[in-house]
């Protein structure tokens, strides 16, 4: 049997001037084995939020191996700033029979009293990081109540301006000359009982007026009109999100039919704040609203009434959701039920504005059946080509995740300076955190595209093994399988197309 070793470990989520760089680390740690022989497992530019961490399995790997008899770390941290993390590591390190040592804290299991103190250590370190947590919610949720931009583009009818609100620099919307009429447009069409949201779209469909490079669809023109960031909001405006249970922030005197409101989510609320108004947050916007209060609340309640679209729904009648698009013009396919249950994909474009021939008669069952056969034959190509290896990591992707993690510790270090600062250090943090914030997001995004074009070694072998047993996959397993697999399909009656992410 071979001889079970010590392990060092070292992680540093950034290299900055008042953290402790790994090589500091270790060299501390050393003292503890007094000459011994150890292996090293270091991890840099990884946060302690979680233990998901390379070399970190590496550890864990070799304690399952019974390659470890102790674990030495510079502090409780290093480790998991979680409760449920650290219990679980504990869990393994007792099953094991491996020994815990924090160098700097002064404690080690081999003890009651080192048991004792690493509990204490959990805890607080646990209570440091929900401590953080809760003082970003509460930033944001500071700036929501005085009425500051949030961060984002601007929504579609406005352009941003530079302002200063309370002695802060940071944005202000302006309606945009142009795009604001299309925006009274849409209310003044549907405040007439016998225009839908249909003839609308299909209206500026036919004018070639689109948000964003997208098609107004019905869902879209919903969403857009019931926000009452457009309202010239009065009393009657007040009275009815009062009405609705919604929080409001200022006083009814301020409602003077003048500024536009912005609607965020309450803490604690988990539905849609555009599907029900009850404990939402409303507050006058510094902005002029655009659309008299009479107009924007005769279309809202009609808006409450009528069936609502949603383009992003979980799907549940097929698999191929959100993937299989029209081959004629690009736009999601919907599924549509029968008589005879059979069910079939129609265009959504064509569903909405008619401005698309649709992609004739596709059945949802055969489509189905045609795709998993695809989808087989391509993991055989895959698996030939590879000779069954693993896909590599993307070093892209780890480079976005460092540079995340920094961001996000410049963030919270200057929300540590928030408290008692002064007006002069609290207008540059604010400004600051709204730059590293935007920075934050683009950098969120280009991760989520990465990893929407990257299938990795764990996800390979869930795939096949789902594919290998497709008959008992279950309806997300057969999700995961497309998504892992399929970036689109352009699907028509007379041909199907499947761009592969492998």
């Amino acid at each position: 049997m071979n001889k079970r070793i010590d392990a060092i470990y070292g992680r540093q989520s950034v290299d900055r001037q008042d953290s402790i760089s790994i090589e500091s680390q270790i060299d501390f740690c050393k003292y503890e084995l007094k000459g011994g022989s150890y292996k090293e497992y270091t991890d840099k530019g990884y946060s302690g939020k979680n233990t998901d961490r390379p070399r970190f399995k590496q550890l864990v790997e070799d304690i399952e191996h019974g390659l470890i008899q102790r674990v030495i770390v510079y502090k409780l941290d290093r480790i998991s700033r979680s409760i449920i993390d650290f219990a679980s590591m504990m869990e393994l390190f007792q099953r094991y029979g491996v020994e815990f040592v924090s160098s700097t804290e002064k404690f080690d299991t081999s003890t009651p009293m080192g048991r004792a103190m690493l509990n204490i250590c959990i805890v607080f370190a646990q209570l440091e990081r929900e401590t953080i947590q809760k003082r970003v919610t509460d930033a944001y949720y500071s700036r929501c109540r005085k009425g500051f931009h949030m961060g984002g583009p601007a929504p579609f009818g406005f352009m941003l301006e530079d302002a200063v609100i309370d002695g802060i620099n940071t944005k202000k919307l302006i309606a945009d000359p142009k795009t604001s009429q299309y925006v009274k447009l849409m209310y003044e069409m549907y405040s007439n009982p016998n225009t839908s949201l249909g003839d609308i779209s299909r209206h500026f469909a036919e004018q070639g007026i689109v948000i964003g490079g997208e098609q107004l669809y019905r869902s879209t023109l919903s969403n857009t009109m019931k926000s009452p960031i457009y309202a010239q909001a009065n009393l009657e405006v007040y009275e009815f999100f009062k009405s609705q249970g919604t929080s409001i922030i200022n006083d009814v005197t301020d409602f003077t039919g003048i500024n536009g409101c912005y609607l965020f989510q309450g803490r604690e609320i988990k539905e849609s704040k555009q599907a029900n108004l009850k404990d939402q947050i409303l507050v006058l916007a510094p902005h002029e609203g655009f659309i008299p209060a009479d107009l924007w609340l005769t279309v809202r309640k009609r808006l409450m009434t009528t069936r609502s679209f949603c383009g992003n729904h979980k799907a549940k009648n097929t698999w191929l959701s959100g993937k299989i698009k029209c081959g004629v013009c690009g736009t999601g396919l919907v599924y549509a039920p029968s008589k005879n249950k059979m069910g079939y994909f129609r265009c959504r474009k064509r569903a909405d504005s008619k401005d698309c021939i649709g992609c004739g008669t596709l059945r949802v069952k055969d489509t189905e059946q045609l795709i998993y056969n695809e989808m087989l034959g391509k993991m055989a190509e895959f698996q030939t080509l590879t000779g069954g290896n693993s896909l590599k990591a993307n070093p892209k992707l780890t480079a976005l995740n460092i540079e995340l993690l920094q961001v996000e510790a410049e963030i919270e270090k200057l929300l540590d300076t928030l408290t008692g600062a002064s007006q002069t250090l609290l207008s540059y943090a604010n400004v600051k955190v709204e730059n590293l914030d935007s920075r934050r997001q683009s950098i969120t995004k280009a991760i989520a595209d990465l990893n929407a074009d990257t299938v990795s070694p764990e996800r390979m072998m869930h795939i096949s093994s789902h594919l290998d047993n497709w008959d008992n996959a279950d309806f997300e397993d057969r999700r995961l399988v497309i998504d892992g697999l399929i970036t689109k399909i352009l699907a028509t009656s007379a041909s199907v197309q499947i761009e592969w992410k492998i």
